[in-house]
């Protein structure tokens, strides 16, 4: 991992979340990715580091991830987040009208981002790349060697496609895109739901059965499609 880059992982609320600080440790500029549960308690950490908060980046508009109600449940979230932390929130701009939605965030707190994008903060650049499956505008991040890769890829597995606006095909291409990338990036996911909360993607690929699958056939196949 660069030594000028910030990032650590917060596991966060009952469902095993992920939240990320990443920045540059030369300005202390950061971003959070997928603010969510406990809004006060990340603002804290960020603020007890003597980080400054430039913006809040979401994977996708699921409410575990940037906050809402589901589940007869209210998720702290974005919203939150601006209520003390004026930032811009970065989504991608097939999924920016599901984030408003969920979350009540104006268009005006929101920047829409296309695959390729890229946003500096200080030293560092963090890339957008457009993995839809999950959700039709999952997005992850890549920041030098580092890969934030919310519901999109897991260290064991992928995001669900069974869920409204998920797209089986799409997945297989996303993550046949993921899989692409060098085998020394560091795969942080959205969830700890495996045996380490984070790998490289060459570690990943010798347990994760989805990375493994090289043709859409098999891929069909193999998802019961």
């Amino acid at each position: 991992m660069s030594d000028e880059l910030i990032v650590e992982q917060i596991q966060i609320g009952p469902m095993q979340n992920f939240t990320y600080i990443v920045g540059s440790k030369r300005t202390r500029e950061v971003a959070i990715v997928d603010p969510a549960w406990d809004i006060g308690e990340l603002v804290e950490q960020i603020n007890t580091k003597d980080y400054k908060l430039t913006a809040a980046l979401v994977t996708h508009y699921h409410p575990d991830h940037c906050g809402g109600s589901f589940g007869g449940h209210d998720v702290e979230g974005v919203a939150d987040l601006l209520e003390t932390n004026p930032v811009k929130i970065y989504a991608h701009k097939a999924e920016a009208d599901g984030v408003k939605r969920v979350t009540g965030i104006s268009e005006s707190d929101m920047v829409r981002v296309e695959s390729g994008d890229d946003l500096k903060l200080g030293d560092i650049s963090i890339e957008f790349l457009h993995t839809p499956g999950h959700t039709p505008g999952s997005q992850c991040f890549r920041i030098k060697n580092t890969l934030v890769s919310g519901d999109t890829l897991f260290i064991n597995g992928c995001g669900r496609v069974d869920l409204p606006g998920s797209s089986s095909e799409d997945m297989y291409h996303s993550i046949q895109k993921l899989g692409s990338l060098p085998d020394d990036t560091l795969l942080l996911p959205g969830h700890n739901y495996a045996h380490v909360p984070n790998a490289t993607l060459a570690e990943t690929k010798k347990v994760n059965t989805y990375m493994n699958v090289k043709d859409l056939k098999t891929w069909k196949l193999f998802m019961g499609d």
